[in-house]
């Protein structure tokens, strides 16, 4: 007797699951969003991570990163060469001219969303505005590929493709971080598969609907290599080049890419 092989899938979840993994991703979006508002010269990362954990406790919610493996923050900060993991400080006090990487997570009814953005403070050279132009449409670039039938490094090529997109808009190169990427997601943070930003199409396991990633593009204004510093977290670009990341949870459905961590507008 022949049995086939069992196709691999990225792991689903039912419509209610979904509903319930956007409303997680809700209270990310809002706590996003009162950070942002607060991040201006002078204020430090440590006030910017307790207005993201009063939110996200103000919702009923927990912060999924507190105590992560030991994490101290609610919150990651990353500033200027500092791609991920930034530990928030009361010594890292914003200036202007400052880019910024806000990382955060919440988890409500067992449930978790996961989300970042990059944005300047005060005034902000054009390279930087453009570095985290382009990875927002690297990021978006990944999202328009979540669709039903599409493979997993369908979504890596999409990234990359959208990568090299903004490069010839923008009239420059981009670093693509080397070894970081998105993951799966739902009833914990991270999850299997891993997501690379880059690579052929066509292989890894099969998206369908209900299909959930995190999908986060991380580039540079240089070097495509990193180290993690002392504290054994933060992830710095080894020539110091400025850094930015870009993330939503997102679903696959039916009628295309669900973004599951909405920021209020």
């Amino acid at each position: 007797m022949v049995f086939g092989r069992k196709r691999k899938v990225v792991p689903f979840r039912t419509p209610g699951e979904l509903d319930a993994m956007a409303a997680a991703g809700a209270v990310v979006g809002a706590a996003l969003v009162a950070v942002r508002e607060a991040a201006k010269p002078g204020v430090s990362t440590l006030e910017l991570d307790a207005i993201a954990e009063q939110v996200i406790r103000d919702a009923g919610a927990v912060p999924s990163f507190k105590g992560y493996h030991g994490f101290t923050g609610s919150i990651c900060s990353s500033i200027n060469e500092r791609v991920v993991h930034g530990i928030p400080s009361a010594e890292d006090v914003l200036a202007d001219g400052d880019l910024i990487s806000i990382d955060c997570g919440a988890i409500l009814d067992g449930w978790h969303g996961d989300s970042a953005w990059t944005f300047g403070v005060g005034t902000v050279i054009e390279a930087d505005e453009l570095l985290s132009e382009a990875t927002r449409l690297s990021m978006e670039a990944g999202i328009a590929a979540m669709l039903p039938g599409n493979r997993l490094t369908d979504v890596s090529y999409a990234i990359e493709q959208g990568t090299h997109a903004a490069e010839e808009a923008h009239g420059r190169k981009y670093g693509i971080v080397d070894g970081y990427g998105g993951h799966g997601i739902g009833q914990e943070m991270h999850m299997d598969p891993f997501l690379p930003n880059e690579g052929a199409p066509g292989r890894g396991p099969e998206l369908v609907v209900g299909s959930t990633l995190a999908i986060e593009p991380m580039l540079t204004l240089g070097s495509t290599r990193t180290k993690v510093l002392a504290d054994d977290w933060t992830v710095v670009t080894v020539d110091g080049s400025r850094a930015a990341h870009w993330e939503h949870t997102v679903a696959v459905t039916e009628d295309g890419p669900r973004i599951l961590t909405p920021r209020p507008s």
